[in-house]
């Protein structure tokens, strides 16, 4: 009897013991949460070390589609802070950064804060892809640094400050790059179709003419008709494009039906238009993927 009434203690104790555990365990909320990829890297570059940055999109997945898991959702609602693109780019997260705004979570929301742009077309809306124009990235590394020293507790501010100052030479350091290498560029070359529309800062910070996208929207998630690929082919062939820009993380078919409709010798040159890509890809870390994307337009416009 004794020994059995010491067991059902000892499973009593073991129990509470496993239950505050887990308490203990939900109250460890991670510092930082970054929706992208890319906004990932930066935010890492100015955090640092000293807390963790939860990255949910994977290398070489597609903002605007990509999905995460409850346990990834629970990161969001328990975050100190959430860093987003903002202004539609995370269409399939949307509603969980809603989820966690409304528990409460600090979240901000990057795209609204460096002067949007709007996307060509018809619907004008708001461009959520302001990374193609590095100047807008060195306001960006300011505005996180100035939301991480705000909302993440125990953070060493001087450092943050420090490391978003030296990361923001760097950005500036690839903008003159980009410059010089664009400057090369004839201006009546200076005409970029993609397969959606993704580069509308970079046209407008370095004066290239967007003719117009495959996918006439800025997000992938659209379809063309026959009359948009029609349309556009006509586009092409009266600004004499000889090079198309497909995102590298998808298949270029619609690139390749166009190049064929427009009866012209276009070639289809892959770019990282919304994502890193996985170690050894070519497109690591945001600085890799900006460069790689101006020698890849530069080289397809015959600069």
């Amino acid at each position: 009897m004794k020994r059995t009434a010491t067991r059902a203690v000892l499973a009593l104790i073991t129990a509470l013991l496993t239950l505050t555990a887990c308490s203990a365990g939900a109250q460890q909320r991670p510092s930082v949460v970054v929706t992208t990829n890319i906004l990932g890297d930066i935010t890492r570059q100015i955090v640092g070390d000293g807390v963790p940055v939860s990255v949910l999109m994977t290398p070489g997945a597609d903002p605007h589609s990509f999905g995460i898991s409850a346990q990834q959702a629970a990161e969001l609602e328990q975050a100190d802070l959430v860093v987003h693109n903002g202004l539609g780019l995370e269409e399939g997260v949307q509603h969980n950064v809603q989820a966690a705004v409304a528990e409460g979570a600090p979240a901000f929301a990057v795209a609204e804060h460096v002067d949007p742009l709007k996307i060509a077309g018809p619907d004008s809306q708001p461009d959520p892809h302001f990374w193609t124009d590095p100047s807008r990235v060195a306001r960006a590394v300011d505005l996180i640094a100035d939301q991480v020293v705000a909302h993440v507790d125990g953070i060493d501010a001087a450092a943050v400050r420090t490391r978003a100052a030296q990361y923001r030479q760097q950005v500036l350091a690839v903008e003159s790059e980009a410059a010089q290498r664009f400057e090369r560029i004839p201006p009546e070359r200076r005409k970029l179709v993609t397969n959606h529309h993704v580069f509308g800062y970079l046209a407008h910070r370095y004066g290239f003419e967007v003719i117009g996208a495959v996918i006439p929207s800025g997000t992938t998630l659209a379809s063309p008709s026959a009359s948009d690929l029609s349309s556009l082919a006509d586009a092409v062939r009266r600004a004499n494009v000889r090079t198309i820009f497909a995102d590298s993380s998808q298949p270029d078919r619609l690139a390749r039906v166009l190049a064929e409709q427009a009866g012209l010798d276009v070639r289809v040159k892959p770019l990282f238009t919304e994502s890193l890509s996985e170690p050894g890809g070519g497109a690591t870390t945001y600085l890799e993927m900006t460069r790689a994307n101006t020698e890849a337009i530069a080289s397809g416009l015959g600069a």
